[in-house]
């Protein structure tokens, strides 16, 4: 009896040895799991498409070679991190990270993040071909499409998309659209554009939103200096307030389309177009680009003043008169008799950003 009892106790003892024995192994082993550097000598992503589990992506690092004992790794994220969900993205991998680190940067969502620059006088064209080139962007919109296309795609409030989409740098993740870009910065012009509204002045000879934006597109086009901008809201709006009509080249190039070669023909100030402000009152029916917001400002806050005209000095800059004998002098002495071999009527315009990786 006192042998068995004996016996009895010496396996108990052993059985809890044991127990202990592989607790300590297993926590070791956890342990070593988790704090194991990353395989890798250089910066690396790691992509989590839709659909991806945390068995997968550890099962696919672990193909890679870039860490070692996967099933233990997904073992710890269903022990604790049972009710996090993988967000889809790229996450950056960095020599030296351990497992911790990279579990940790999946359970808060840590994606890797692009920008694309949609610059201030850019026409929607042009927003599409900086779209286009965004690396990692889906392409969802065939570039074959017309802009008319595209707006009814979008449901724009505008059948013609010129103008309704704000110029300002966007950030996007992997999965993420042009649909997306595009939508993100329409909203936030109808967004600035209702906020620049409220703060109107009276009397203006515009009566909409969307009229300020036709002639806030025109004035982006017409200066790049900021200081200028509400001196030639101020010219375009006592010449709306008269019927005098804006006469404004940027408008004719835009109405040009594919026309246009760099240079504006007395027969193409001539020509009839919906754009050409040389043969028709008022507004053009649409914008001809998309203006940023202190343009808006300007074209519902036009300087007061009594200047009906403005010419190009050649460095950006504009010389402005008030009658139109001032205004052929200054045209003769900027245009003819002293004009710059680098002449230019605005500054040149910014380069695009596009898809440059942010933390």
């Amino acid at each position: 009896m006192k042998s068995l009892i004996k016996i009895t106790f010496y396996l108990v003892v052993l059985s809890v040895v044991l127990v202990l024995a592989a607790a300590g192994w297993g926590y070791f082993t956890l342990q070593n799991t988790l704090n194991q550097p990353l395989r890798i000598t250089v910066a690396d992503t790691l992509e989590v498409p839709p659909g991806s589990t945390p068995a997968s992506v550890f099962a696919g690092l672990e193909n890679r070679g870039v860490i070692e004992r996967a099933a233990w790794v997904r073992r710890y994220w269903q022990w604790r991190m049972p009710d996090t969900i993988l967000q889809v993205g790229e996450y950056r991998l960095e020599p030296g990270m351990q497992v911790r680190g990279l579990l940790g940067a999946l359970q808060r969502g840590e994606v890797a993040q692009r920008s694309i620059t949609l610059v201030e006088g850019w026409n929607f064209s042009q927003f599409r071909d900086a779209l286009a080139r965004a690396e990692r962007l889906q392409q969802t919109l065939p570039r074959d499409w017309s802009n008319e296309q595209v707006a009814a795609e979008l449901e724009l409030s505008e059948p013609h998309p010129e103008g309704l989409f704000f110029p300002d740098t966007y950030l996007y993740t992997l999965g993420m659209s042009d649909r997306d870009i595009l939508r993100r910065a329409h909203q936030r012009m109808q967004q600035v554009l209702a906020e620049v509204w409220e703060q109107r002045a009276e009397d203006l000879p515009i009566s909409t939103p969307y009229e300020a934006l036709i002639l806030a597109s025109i004035i982006e086009k017409e200066t790049g200096v900021p200081h200028e901008r509400g001196e030639i809201a101020g010219v375009f709006t006592r010449r709306l307030r008269i019927g005098m009509r804006l006469q404004t080249d940027p408008t004719v190039i835009y109405g040009m389309g594919e026309n246009w070669q760099g240079k504006i023909r007395r027969n193409d100030l001539r020509r009839a177009t919906p754009y050409n402000t040389y043969t028709i009152d008022g507004l053009p029916p649409t914008p001809i680009a998309m203006p940023g917001r202190d343009s808006l400002l300007a074209a519902v806050n036009p300087k007061p003043g009594r200047s009906l005209y403005f010419v190009a000095r050649g460095d950006g800059s504009h010389v402005f008169s008030e009658t139109l004998q001032q205004h052929n002098r200054a045209v003769r002495h900027y245009q003819i008799l002293n004009r710059a071999t680098n002449y230019r009527s605005s500054p040149p315009p910014a380069e695009s950003s596009a898809s440059g990786e942010t933390p």
